[in-house]
C-alpha cells in the first residue's frame, strides 16, 4: 500500500528489529545528534538509537517521505505502475514529473535540502568528527543524496533502515563525499525499489 501521509503507521515487529539493529550498528560511532522526519515510523527508528547515545530525537520538517497524492492509500496493481512509471522516470533525470496530486523529485529536494543545511548548521557547534543521525524514509534520503553528491540517476535502493552516510568535504566538487551505501535486494511490496521491487 503507498502510505506516505503524516503521521504514517507505526512501525511493526520487524520494524522495531530492524530500529534496533541499525541501533547496535551506530552504537560504537560518535553520534552526537539525531533527527528524525514527522512520520511516526522515522521517530520509532530514530528513538533506539538516540536512546543508545544517552540524547533525544529532534524532529524536523520537510525530510518526510514523498507525497503520492492521489495515490496515498492505493495498494491496486494500476496505481502502483503509474507510481513506478514517474518514481524511475526520476532516476533518468525527469525530477519535475509530479506524482497525481502529489510531489515530484524536484519538489522533494526543496524541501529537503534546507533542512540539511540547518543540520549541517548544528554540527558545526559539534566537536571535531561527531556523526549526526537523519532517520529519513528511503525516496527522500536517495533523492537529497543525490542532490547533495551532484548525481541524480547513480543512487542505489535504500532498504529499511539501510544507512547512507555523507561526509562533508571541502575540496570535492559538490561539498559532500559518499562513504557508506547500505543497498540490497529490494523487498517485494516495498514501492521505493521500484518497478524492481
Amino acid at each position: 500500500m503507498l502510505d506516505t501521509a503524516l503521521p504514517g503507521s507505526p512501525l511493526n515487529a520487524l520494524g522495531h528489529e530492524q530500529a534496533r539493529t541499525v541501533a547496535d550498528l551506530l552504537a560504537d560511532w560518535p553520534v552526537r545528534a539525531v533527527f528524525a522526519s514527522r512520520a511516526t515510523r522515522a521517530q520509532e527508528t530514530a528513538a533506539p538509537i538516540a536512546d543508545a547515545h544517552g540524547l533525544s530525537v529532534t524532529v524536523l520538517e520537510g525530510v518526510h517521505e514523498i507525497s503520492v497524492g492521489h495515490l496515498e492509500g492505493a495498494s491496486d496493481a494500476h496505481s502502483r505502475r503509474i507510481f513506478e512509471d514517474i518514481y524511475d522516470g526520476w532516476w533518468g533525470g525527469d525530477l519535475a514529473r509530479p506524482m497525481p496530486g502529489g510531489e515530484s523529485a524536484a519538489d522533494v529536494r526543496e524541501r529537503a535540502l534546507p533542512v540539511v543545511d540547518e543540520i549541517v548548521r548544528a554540527a558545526e557547534e559539534l566537536p571535531p568528527g561527531s556523526a549526526v543521525v537523519l532517520v529519513s524514509h528511503g525516496a527522500t534520503i536517495r533523492i537529497t543524496a543525490a542532490a547533495l553528491l551532484g548525481d541524480t540517476v547513480e543512487t542505489a535502493y535504500v532498504p529499511n533502515t539501510g544507512r547512507v552516510v555523507l561526509a562533508r568535504d571541502p575540496g570535492s566538487a559538490t561539498g559532500w563525499t559518499l562513504q557508506l551505501w547500505d543497498s540490497g535486494p529490494a523487498l517485494a511490496g516495498d514501492v521505493t525499489a521500484g518497478a524492481t521491487g
